[in-house]
């Protein structure tokens, strides 16, 4: 990844928020949809196949570098653990100043699958179940700490738990996950 797509990347999230707290006048928001849409045309003859794709794929980036995800760095890794920091910005507020529900499902399952897929080196994993707490509020704009460990393996079966705390460092929401390494060949 270039420092340019790194750029870009990172712009795409500024306007993601900035759009999500925005109330613009209608004449406004009709002159900047217009320049959306030419920008997303210009963008568009440069759509490659899934494999080559750059988002998504960059750890030293906030959210791995994909912009649906909420952006959080990994702190610390083992073999069996991750801990890590987020910040739910504008553009996964719920309401009322928390971060919606489903941002912590995604990040769950972005932090926890990752951990599976590390476990014993095995392939890739695809997530067959999520049961989350919801136990305190999350606030958004405001770093939060989360961790993750491998409870056991069975076969080809990985239990992962993981903790988000609030921003007071009591635990706001917990997961426990199911994830299934894939059998060879496949995706």
């Amino acid at each position: 990844m270039t420092r340019a797509d790194a750029e870009l990347i990172g712009a795409q999230r500024l306007l993601q928020d900035a759009i999500a707290g925005a109330a613009m006048p209608t004449d406004t928001a009709e002159r900047i949809t217009a320049q959306l849409r030419e920008v997303a045309a210009k963008v568009a003859r440069f759509a490659v196949p899934e494999s080559a794709r750059r988002d998504g794929r960059q750890p030293a980036l906030p959210g791995r570098g994909m912009p649906f995800m909420p952006p959080y760095l990994i702190d610390e890794e083992g073999p069996d653990f991750t801990k890590g920091r987020v910040r739910f910005t504008r553009f996964y507020l719920g309401g009322h100043g928390a971060a919606h529900g489903g941002a912590h499902a995604v990040l769950f399952d972005d932090i926890m699958g990752r951990l599976a897929t590390r476990v014993g080196g095995e392939g890739r994993t695809r997530t067959a179940r999520l049961t989350i707490n919801y136990r305190r509020i999350i606030p958004t704009d405001t770093d939060i700490a989360f961790e993750a460990w491998v409870d056991r393996t069975e076969g080809r079966k990985r239990f992962v738990s993981a903790r988000l705390y609030d921003d007071t460092g009591a635990v706001g929401a917990d997961c426990e996950g199911l994830f299934v390494v894939l059998r060879p060949g496949r995706t």
